[in-house]
C-alpha cells in the first residue's frame, strides 16, 4: 500500500476548505492514515523545502508556509501519489484542469492551497518530517476487501 503526504497550506486553512478538500480524497476511496493541524516552524519549513534553497522564491515560501496553521495529512491506497496529484491539479491554477482542487479554489500560484508529494521517495521523506511512526495508523478500509 502506497502512502503520500498532503498538506493544506495556510490559505486553505484560513479559507475554511479543510472539510471540502478532505472530502475529495475520501470520495476517491483513499484512506486517511494521519492528520494534524499545526503551525510550521521555520526549521520545519527549511527541512520540508530544502530542495528549493537558493532559489528566488525560497524565502517567501518559508514565510508563507509558516504564516498560519496548516493541516498535515498522510493518505494511503493503491497509486495514492498519482491519484492525489490528479485531484490536486497543476501548481498554477490557470493550468489546472477543471474539477481539480486548485482549479476550483486556488486564486494564485503562490496561494495554491495544497501540497502533495510527487514521488514515493519524497512522500517518505515528508511524512518523516511531519509525523512520527506512532502517529501513523494502519487499519482496514472497507474497499481493501474488494481489491
Amino acid at each position: 500500500m502506497e502512502r503520500t503526504f498532503l498538506m493544506i497550506k495556510p490559505d486553505g486553512v484560513q479559507r475554511g476548505l479543510i472539510g471540502e478538500i478532505v472530502t475529495r480524497f475520501e470520495r476517491k476511496g483513499l484512506q486517511l492514515a494521519a492528520a494534524k493541524l499545526t503551525v510550521v516552524s521555520r526549521e520545519l519549513a527549511e527541512r520540508h523545502y530544502a530542495e528549493h534553497k537558493g532559489k528566488g522564491f525560497y524565502e517567501p515560501l518559508l514565510e508563507f508556509i509558516s504564516s498560519g496553521p496548516v493541516f498535515a495529512m498522510v493518505w494511503q491506497g493503491d497509486n495514492v501519489i498519482a491519484l492525489s496529484r490528479a485531484l490536486i491539479g497543476k501548481t498554477d491554477a490557470l493550468d489546472a484542469l477543471p474539477g481539480t482542487i486548485r482549479s476550483d479554489f486556488a486564486v494564485h500560484t503562490n496561494f495554491n492551497l495544497i501540497h502533495g508529494s510527487d514521488s514515493p521517495a519524497n512522500a517518505e521523506r515528508e511524512i518523516g518530517i511531519f509525523f512520527s511512526p506512532s502517529e501513523l495508523l494502519d487499519y482496514e478500509h472497507t474497499i481493501q476487501r474488494w481489491i
